[in-house]
């Protein structure tokens, strides 16, 4: 079993920052992929940025040059730094994890973490 615990979510004014943090823990022998997707009420679940374990990166064209996915493998932790953020980055921002392989396990699988609010006023 994998769990990835999210943080970093809050309330922020147009124009600030945050950094969303996630971290996978269990019996994982390494993780492919990991990203970040967001859900805003009304709408369907998009990608925001994914990040491989060799460092390619993959962002929607909406965040380009405001948000800024990293990794620590090491730590099977990935990050979202959030700058410049506008009133429609709100939503709820939710870690994934893809292509992990479990120790002693055979196949790969994906996880999900439970959500982190974000909420942008303008």
């Amino acid at each position: 079993q994998v769990h990835l615990v999210e943080s970093g979510g809050g309330l922020v004014q147009a124009g600030g920052s945050l950094r969303l943090s996630c971290a996978a823990s269990g019996s994982i022998f390494s993780i492919n992929s990991m990203g970040w997707y967001r859900q805003a009420p009304g709408k369907q679940r998009e990608l925001v940025a994914a990040i491989t374990s060799g460092g390619s990166t993959n962002y929607a064209d909406s965040v380009k040059g405001r948000f800024t996915i990293s990794r620590d493998n090491a730590k099977n932790t990935v990050y979202l730094e959030m700058n410049s953020l506008k009133p429609e980055d709100t939503a709820v921002y939710y870690c994934n994890a893809d292509g992990i392989r479990l120790r002693g396990v055979a196949g790969t699988y994906r996880y999900w973490g439970q959500g982190t609010q974000v909420t942008v006023s303008s």
